[in-house]
């Protein structure tokens, strides 16, 4: 039998409600999120400043019982695929991504619709509990229900 997860990366991220966007060489990219109702499926648009987009299907599964350890799998959409499934039921988020490059850190700052700043840093495999001095943390909301992507979307 194979594996469920064979083909899954595993994420370990932390987030951080953050003050500001730090400084550093910033790349950002436009991000549509929609959760489709019921599932463990996110449909995500991605927009790259060059005017790339990509659209993919993503199948998360929670590895622990905090937000912080989720297996992740991808399959690419093309844009009749897209059509058909974003027309499923779910909630809906934007967000502005910024991939900060400073000191030897990447740091993901999401800048949603409302102004709030959410830093997720992505430990890969070795998990840590450092965070760049120049981050401005207001509080690490890693293990908080409530700022996941899935939570905050409507």
């Amino acid at each position: 039998m194979v594996h469920p997860l064979k083909y899954a990366v595993v994420e370990r991220e932390r987030r951080f409600l953050v003050a500001r966007i730090p400084d550093g060489d910033t790349t950002t990219r436009e991000i549509d999120d929609r959760y489709v109702t019921g599932t463990r499926l996110r449909l995500r648009e991605v927009r790259e400043q060059d005017g790339t987009v990509v659209r993919k299907l993503s199948h998360k599964v929670r590895l622990s019982d905090d937000a912080s350890e989720i297996a992740c799998t991808n399959v690419y959409l093309d844009g009749a695929e897209w059509a058909l499934l974003s027309a499923l039921p779910g909630r809906s988020l934007h967000k502005r991504r910024h991939l900060v490059r400073r000191d030897g850190w990447v740091v993901a700052v999401d800048e949603h619709d409302d102004g709030t700043l959410v830093a997720e840093i992505d430990d890969h495999d070795e998990p840590s509990s450092e965070v760049p001095e120049w981050l401005e943390v207001l509080r690490d909301v890693t293990r908080d229900e409530h700022w996941t992507g899935a939570r905050l979307a409507t």
